[in-house]
This record gives C-alpha cells, structure tokens and sequence, in this order.
C-alpha cells in the first residue's frame, strides 16, 4: 500500500504559503510512510520534538485496480472511493527543509500524519471533481474546499503519478489542500466532511 499526496494544487493556499497564484509546471508529488496511517477514529498524538504541527484537509482518492501510464481518460476506471483525510504538517520542519533544497517526508511522513476517513463510493456523488468538503475543530469550522478548485484534477494526477509508480489495489492518493491550514493543540477535536456526511472524528492528545 503507498500513500501519495500532491503539494500546491490549490491556488489560493499557494498563495498564503507560497505568495503566488501560478500553476506548478507538473503536479508536485511526495509520499507518505505506511505507518502514517491514522484511521478508525484513533487518537492523533502530537510529537513533542517536530515543532508546530499543522492541519491540511483534503479529498483523498482509493485506487481500485492494478494500473501503469494510465491514460487520463481512462483513469477514473481506477479509483472506487473518496473521503477526507488530514495531511498533517510539521510547518516549521517544512519550511527549513525547503530552504535547504530538502526532501519533504521528515516533516509529512511522520507516523500518524495521514489521518483517514471512512471511504464513501464514488457513485454516491454526481462529480467528484464539484465536491465540497470541510474541517471541524471543536465545533468550528476551520477549513473548508471544494474539488472543482484543484489546480490538477484527479484523473490527471492519476495519469502523471503511474507513469512513475504501479499503482495498486488500495493505494491511496491525498489530492491537495485549500487555503485555511491552522494548528492543531492537545484536545482539540476533529472532524471531516465530505458534502454533508461526517466521514472523519478523532481526537489530539
């Protein structure tokens, strides 16, 4: 099982992190241990020694079938199921390795970092890429997105990740994040929606 995950695919987000509006030249990809896996509704312990750590909201995708240089036109044919999950982010971490021309996992591929929702078919909705979704943090709405904004929609990120990668049977792809990241603190609540399904809760600790 891999985990993939794309940086930069919302505009307005590029801009509160990165001061531009522009459109990365290709998808931005990076990867996720297995072991950050974060699901049925376990507790999220945040590590002392990574520094602020961050909340990213995001649609996630699970792949369905074996595929390679996928074309983008077939390539819904290869996902089943949509949710959302949390990218968390050690920011300061993050920052400090882009400064020095640093890969990113130290600071997103940490263990728990990919929190993960109940998987909801796709069939359920008309258009994945029109989805709205958002974050609740003890009641409040902190986040809130919607897929018609991503910069490279889903079947092109599919198409451009296997020509690098077999994708597999339950491979997952975290699609990007909106502006609104914020910090997360020790009993905050958490909760993610997909539409008006509650399809992610757990709690920091």
């Amino acid at each position: 099982m891999k985990i993939f995950a794309i940086g930069m695919n919302y505009a307005q987000h590029n801009k509160s992190l990165h001061g531009t509006l522009s459109k990365p030249e290709e998808p931005i990809i990076f990867t996720k241990a297995d072991s950050a896996l974060l699901r049925d509704h376990k507790a999220f312990f945040i590590p002392d020694e990574l520094g602020r750590i961050e909340y990213e909201t995001e649609v996630v995708v699970r792949i369905c079938r074996l595929g390679k240089t996928i074309s983008e036109r077939f390539a819904h044919r290869y996902y089943d199921a949509v949710t959302v999950g949390i990218d968390f982010t050690a920011r300061e971490l993050q920052k400090k390795l882009k400064a020095n021309g640093l890969p990113w996992e130290l600071c997103k591929g940490f263990d728990g970092s990919a929190a993960l929702g109940e998987w909801v078919p796709k069939e359920k909705f008309l258009d994945v890429q029109r989805l709205r979704f958002h974050l609740d943090i003890n009641g409040a709405t902190v986040q809130e997105g919607c897929t018609s904004d991503m910069m490279y929609k889903i079947d092109e990120i599919i198409s451009y990740i296997s020509r690098y990668f077999t994708l597999k049977t339950g491979d997952m792809l975290y699609t990007g994040c909106p502006t609104g990241c914020g910090s997360i603190h020790i009993n905050d609540h958490l909760e993610g929606y997909l539409e008006d399904r509650k399809v992610l809760e757990f709690n920091c600790k």
